[in-house]
């Protein structure tokens, strides 16, 4: 392993609370965003549902490293709170988490604004409560929603599902899936798709949902997916993820289908090598950066499988997941991710040079919308 430590990495300051709805109406405090070329450019996702259904949790969780436990002293959420999520170059997007007792559908409450130009919705339902309520919440804010934004994606949150048997998820997954369809059909609008997910912020289950959220959100997703299924095919790898190393999302994976276990088991060999990097890792002359291009990481495990991770960029890692005897190829397997990382910093370039060409557009297209204004 080569580390090189970074002091409280995993808390840098990356997500922070930069504005909020007030609470009687539908803008945002700090009216400069609105104006941001930048942010403009991001997406935005709305994270709704009842009170208590766990939604600042889940944020909290995936997003500030808060532990599981600490969220039970949460105060509920009176106002809706901004979140920027700015961490990578990937993962760069604006959370909205709504109070789940105000009503916005009321007079006085600009739908426009809540849900135009937003990429995802997700409805946070407490599945160890009575759900009736929520899915009406569900259904009313679906049709609300699509009526101003038809490009806009519904994820459902089943959560809290740690209390239930294996058995009881799956038959609440199911009438949660039958009910909320099944009223949409009825009003006509069997064209809106809703994808479920059982979570729990004790598991990651949390994680994986949430991946599964913002891959939704990555133009280049298809091109990501591509380089990976590529890199494993000439190295002899079973499975790779390109994981955000902040919050373990994984923002691509290969064609082949997603095994949980695998997946925890990456998301754990990352803890391991920040929480090394950041006990080991100091260098002597100061500088204090727990993950750099010299990180990696080799653990071989006692089923002959060997994960192994590699940095890609300063936020971006690639966990892989190979047998043993495969693994004697790490010369091939080293310059093949050369050539991978690469072509990623490829991708990342071709996405930023496309978010300057958007956003001197965006400003010039203001501009000349003051400049009408003072003519």
């Amino acid at each position: 392993m080569s580390f090189d430590d970074e002091d409280n990495f995993a808390t840098s300051g990356s997500y922070s609370v930069v504005g909020s709805f007030p609470k009687d109406f539908g803008y945002l405090e700090d009216r400069n965003d609105i104006h941001n070329p930048a942010d403009e450019q991001k997406p935005k996702i709305l994270l709704m549902g009842l009170r208590r259904s766990g939604k600042s949790s889940i944020l909290k969780v995936v997003f500030h490293k808060m532990s599981p436990n600490e969220t039970l002293f949460l105060e509920s959420t009176n106002k809706v709170v901004k979140d920027d999520i700015s961490n990578s170059s990937f993962v760069q997007f604006h959370i909205l988490d709504f109070p789940g007792q105000i009503d916005f559908f009321a007079d006085g409450f600009d739908s426009q604004q809540i849900f135009g130009g937003c990429g995802t919705l997700v409805y946070v339902l407490d599945a160890q409560d009575d759900y009736m309520d929520a899915l009406t919440k569900l259904h009313q804010t679906v049709v609300k929603a699509f009526k101003v934004n038809p490009n806009i994606k519904f994820e459902v949150f089943i959560h809290k599902v740690d209390g239930l048997t294996d058995d009881h998820k799956i038959e609440t997954q199911r009438d949660i899936h039958q009910r909320a369809t099944g009223e949409l059909e009825g009003a006509g609008l069997e064209n809106i798709q809703l994808s479920f997910y059982l979570t729990s912020i004790y598991d990651h289950s949390i994680f994986e949902a949430f991946s599964k959220v913002v891959q939704k959100l990555i133009p280049q997703l298809p091109t990501l997916e591509n380089l990976l299924n590529i890199f494993i095919q000439h190295s002899g790898i079973e499975k790779a993820f390109l994981f955000d190393v902040v919050s373990k999302i994984y923002i691509a994976t290969d064609s082949a289908p997603v095994d949980m276990q695998s997946y925890e088991l990456c998301c754990d060999m990352i803890d391991v090598v920040l929480d090394i990097s950041c006990i080991y890792g100091r260098r002597e002359d100061g500088n204090t950066n727990a993950y750099d291009t010299q990180s990696e990481s080799v653990i071989r495990l006692n089923n002959s499988t060997v994960c192994y991770l590699r940095e890609v960029n300063r936020f971006l890692a690639l966990v892989c997941i190979l047998r043993e005897d495969n693994f004697t190829k790490r010369g091939l397997i080293d310059y093949n991710f050369h050539c991978f990382r690469q072509a990623i910093q490829e991708v990342f370039e071709i996405r930023q040079q496309a978010r300057e060409a958007n956003t001197r557009t965006t400003s010039l297209r203001q501009l000349r919308k003051g400049d009408a204004l003072v003519v």
